[in-house]
């Protein structure tokens, strides 16, 4: 049932394109953006983060579940049980109540929306520059009831121009602003949008303390999630907090949730390690898995159950996977720098 859901919805996503050929062109974004013509050529990154979700979306749905983000884990829970504590945790620290309009910033198909608009029983926004998971975002919304809760705007959260400013409550930003080609300025249209005294809350993937810039190694783990992420960058903690200020918000607190969490945890990065306790496609995360689907892929290809050219992605994450356990093994990368911040009230 699931792996035809998946053919699917790669047939759906793919619409009969050369996928073989476009992963190869996504492979080269960082020479294309490293070129002394690159702006004169008109590379720009939001096409590269696009086509990476394009290319991958259904894929990272299959193996990861709707709500597309890590969370810190625990040895009694499963990934998805420690996804959801995450989401309420932050639905906590935005103190969310009844009747206030929430921006998701970089939506997703949607797994935190529908849950935040379910349990805290607020009016959520989503915003998204990817028609493919805009689609299944609606569709979803619509078959768990909560399409009368929900709203979407189709575009890019560098430029909100559709929405008018000082418009919401609250908002909240889950692994999508790390993928911003200028974060100062996403913060900036971010804080253009929010009302004085709203709450915002990131979640950013980040170079840790650790991270060595003269370190050959650590340079190559960087280069290697930036390439597989669609990254223009990755900044460190202490620039994301300096890039908020500078927007304008206070910060009220930053924390690497995959360093400080209590009681006993387990590295983020274990799912992609190996099989933990869950539901669904786990077997698919670990490394003798996405080799086995690899294979899997491509007999799969034969037959016309996936368009030609869909193992090619699934090397593509295989390879993704790897630089993240490589990130998160070294200890200088962490997807879970979550902050807190908030707007100044009128003439604070």
């Amino acid at each position: 049932m699931q792996l035809r859901k998946l053919s699917n919805g790669l047939k759906a996503a793919y619409g009969g394109q050369d996928v073989a050929h476009r992963v190869q062109r996504f492979n080269g974004w960082q020479d294309r953006l490293s070129r002394p013509d690159a702006d004169a050529a008109g590379y720009d990154h939001s096409e590269t983060v696009r086509e990476y979700y394009d290319l991958c979306g259904e894929f990272m749905v299959f193996s990861w579940g709707e709500s597309l983000h890590f969370a810190p884990l625990s040895p009694q829970e499963s990934l998805e049980e420690s996804k959801i504590r995450h989401q309420r945790l932050m639905m906590a620290k935005l103190e969310l109540r009844q009747g206030m309009t929430v921006i998701d910033v970089g939506c997703g198909i949607g797994g935190p929306m529908r849950r935040i608009a379910r349990e805290a029983g607020v009016r959520v926004v989503g915003v998204n520059n990817n028609e493919i998971q805009l689609e299944r975002a609606r569709a979803l919304n619509a078959e768990a009831g909560l399409d009368h809760m929900v709203e979407h705007f189709a575009c890019s959260f560098m430029d909100m121009g559709v929405i008018a400013d000082d418009t919401f409550d609250r908002g909240y930003a889950i692994e999508s602003t790390c993928h911003a080609p200028d974060k100062a300025g996403a913060f900036a249209e971010i804080y253009r949008v929010l009302k004085p005294g709203a709450l915002f809350w990131g979640q950013e993937m980040c170079m840790t303390d650790k991270f060595d810039p003269d370190d050959r190694r650590h340079q190559a783990i960087k280069q290697d999630l930036m390439q597989g992420i669609a990254l223009n960058d990755i900044a460190t903690t202490a620039e994301v907090n300096r890039t908020l200020a500078a927007a304008g918000f206070q910060v009220v607190e930053g924390i690497d949730r995959a360093a400080v969490e209590d009681g006993p945890t387990t590295p983020w990065y274990q799912p992609m390690v190996a099989q933990r306790r869950t539901v669904g496609n786990a077997l698919y995360r670990t490394p003798l898995g996405r080799k086995a689907f690899t294979g899997a892929s491509r007999l799969a290809e034969t037959l016309g159950l996936f368009p030609k050219g869909s193992a090619e992605v699934v090397r593509l994450l295989h390879g993704t996977a790897n630089a993240y356990v490589a990130g998160g093994k070294a200890g200088i990368f962490t997807p879970l720098y979550c902050f807190l911040a908030r707007k100044p009230f009128t003439g604070q």
